[in-house]
């Protein structure tokens, strides 16, 4: 695997890490969480719910804290709200630990839900030493990259794949000022991408999970894309496309055209 392409430092965190992310929302079982950590995967994005991730990061957090890096947040959706003090001190119990690398907000829609008191409970909560970075998860593009260029984030957590390239004009350009972090999740546009979508060639060529992968990752300007594998040999195919590098120009072409071929198919969706 390229160290250039492998490995990074999230913005302006200064935060060392690898470009492959580490979700445990699928339940993909501790023995391949393990096998990440001995692949040298250092991002791992905890829910609290995911106890397989709550279970394995007590265990190696003890040992050499700084070496991983921990990300959560405090939800905002319609019909749940969480407080990002009290979800903070909640994640800090459940993994046994005295800070978490990126607190982030999730589910932010609109400018409003991240102003005032929200943004300044995240501050202070950063002031005080239990969260190194702060930052907002969000489909609202438009917001992220206004936020971005304010300088209002540490860390931006967004949605970009093949099908949804957005971010190439709404928040990528946003970024060079303040440098944020950028994190990035659905890659496979939660599997849209691994399918042949209607009025694809049926002899035609379909991407896999790690060519979504690289396609994220072949942008310099995003940092890390998660990953959520379901089982240590979809997690080991994940590692060995990552191994190969960014795509190349033709790679690119396709999996352009593939994700336009996806969205035309299925705008409804996310």
């Amino acid at each position: 695997m390229a160290d250039d392409f492998a490995r990074t430092t999230l913005g302006k965190t200064g935060i060392p890490v690898h470009r492959l992310g580490l979700s445990a929302s699928y339940r993909p079982g501790k023995q391949a969480i393990y096998r990440a950590l001995d692949e040298g995967l250092n991002f791992f994005f905890c829910f609290g719910f995911d106890t397989q991730m709550v279970s394995v990061l007590r265990d190696v957090l003890k040992r050499q804290r700084e070496n991983y890096v921990v990300a959560t947040g405090a939800y905002n959706y319609i019909w749940w709200h969480q407080n990002p003090r009290r979800t903070l001190e909640k994640r800090l119990r459940q993994l046994r630990t005295d800070y978490i690398d990126a607190f982030l907000f999730l589910g932010v829609l609109r400018k409003q839900e991240f102003t005032g008191q929200v943004r300044e409970e995240l501050q202070a909560l950063r002031a005080d030493g239990r969260v190194r970075a702060i930052g907002i998860s969000t489909h609202n593009r438009q917001l992220a990259g206004e936020l971005a260029a304010q300088g209002a984030l540490d860390v931006v957590m967004m949605r970009y794949n093949a099908a949804h390239r957005g971010a190439e004009q709404e928040i990528f350009p946003y970024l060079e000022r303040f440098n944020p972090g950028v994190v990035n999740y659905t890659a496979t546009r939660w599997g849209f991408l691994l399918r042949r979508p209607r009025g694809w060639p049926k002899d035609g060529p379909v991407p896999t999970a790690g060519m979504c992968y690289r396609f994220a990752l072949s942008n310099p300007h995003v940092h890390v894309c998660l990953t959520a594998p379901t089982s240590v040999t979809q997690l080991e195919e994940n590692l060995a496309a990552i191994r190969q590098g960014p795509l190349s120009e033709e790679e690119m072409r396709f999996m352009r055209e593939f994700g336009d071929a996806v969205h035309r198919r299925s705008k409804w969706f996310l």
